[in-house]
C-alpha cells in the first residue's frame, strides 16, 4: 500500500469519526436555542467563504477578474429577484463573455 492510500484510508476514518461524534455526544437530544443558532448558519457562512476566496484570491494577491464581474451580475440578477436558474445563466454568461474578450 502507497502513502496516498494509507493517508485516504486515515482520513477517511477520521472524517467518519468528526461526522459521528455530533449523534454519539448528544444522543437525541435537541440542542440549545443559542447553539442550534449557530450551527444553522454554519453552512451560508462557510459558503460564502469559500465563494469570496474562490473569486478573488489570486497568488497571494487579490484578484479583480472576469470571476468577480460574474459575482456581481449574479448579485444584481438576486436582487431584482429573478429565479436561482437565471441566476446562474446570467452569472455564467457574463462570465464567458468576458472571457471570451
Amino acid at each position: 500500500m502507497t502513502t496516498v492510500w494509507i493517508t485516504i484510508a486515515l482520513l477517511t476514518l477520521g472524517t467518519v469519526a468528526i461526522k459521528a461524534a455530533g449523534p454519539v455526544a448528544l444522543g437525541g437530544r435537541d440542542l440549545r436555542p443559542r447553539a442550534a443558532n449557530v450551527v444553522a448558519r454554519l453552512a451560508p457562512s462557510l459558503l460564502a467563504a469559500l465563494v469570496v476566496v474562490d473569486t478573488f484570491g489570486g497568488e497571494r494577491t487579490l484578484a479583480l477578474d472576469e470571476t468577480a464581474a460574474g459575482l456581481a451580475a449574479a448579485a444584481v440578477a438576486l436582487l431584482a429577484r429573478l429565479p436561482m436558474v437565471v441566476v446562474v445563466v446570467i452569472a455564467a454568461a457574463v462570465t464567458a463573455g468576458l472571457r471570451a474578450l
